[in-house]
């Protein structure tokens, strides 16, 4: 299930009435008014939390979960898991990153069933085959993952939780993939085209 990231590809939904009328779907917020929202949240994390806005964490603590039902004596031997195993009265999964990422998840799917932009499919430019798409999105989101684990956190950590406190590292971080985005979309433009 993906949710559509364009207006003129989203094919109305019928809507139950008489003349089964067509209802388009709803237009985008305003980018500005996300981007104030965004900041409250992430100003709201702190302060009932303690903490800021991350996701990697919530993964990481799943496959800690994971490996640990699976293979216990290798997950509490490798210092990168067991950390998440030193407590035997707690779950890896009763993390609040892991029930904030289940929240982004739960309310995004919401939020798009309510503007009418959930459909099946897979987007993609219309000269590269599904197969191709599928294999560069696995490619990037593994690409990210060891790049969350090099910077010790990913977008929502480093970015906006670190940028927010002016982190220096988090601010190099983000130009860093900045500048890297740019560089690869010159060589991938075709994909989309």
């Amino acid at each position: 299930m993906t949710v559509r990231t364009d207006t003129a590809d989203v094919l109305a939904a019928p809507v139950a009435d008489d003349h089964a009328a067509v209802r388009e779907a709803a237009p985008y917020t305003n980018p500005y008014l996300a981007g104030i929202g965004l900041g409250l949240v992430l100003l709201a994390a702190f302060v009932i939390m303690g903490r800021g806005l991350g996701a990697s964490g919530a993964f990481k603590a799943f496959t800690a979960w994971a490996t640990n039902l699976v293979a216990p004596g290798y997950a509490h031997s490798r210092t990168f898991l067991a950390d998440y195993l030193s407590d035997p009265t707690t779950s890896p999964l009763n993390d609040w990153l892991v029930f904030e990422v289940v929240g982004v998840f739960a309310g995004g799917l919401i939020s798009a069933l309510l503007a009418r932009r959930v459909r099946l499919g897979v987007e993609k430019g219309p000269r590269v085959t599904t197969g191709v798409r599928l294999l560069l999105a696995f490619g990037g989101g593994a690409l990210s993952a060891v790049g969350a684990a090099i910077a010790r956190g990913c977008t929502s950590g480093q970015a906006l939780t670190g940028g927010a406190l002016l982190n220096l590292g988090s601010w190099i971080f983000m130009l860093s993939v900045f500048a890297g985005a740019y560089g690869l979309a010159y060589f991938v433009r075709g994909e989309w085209r």
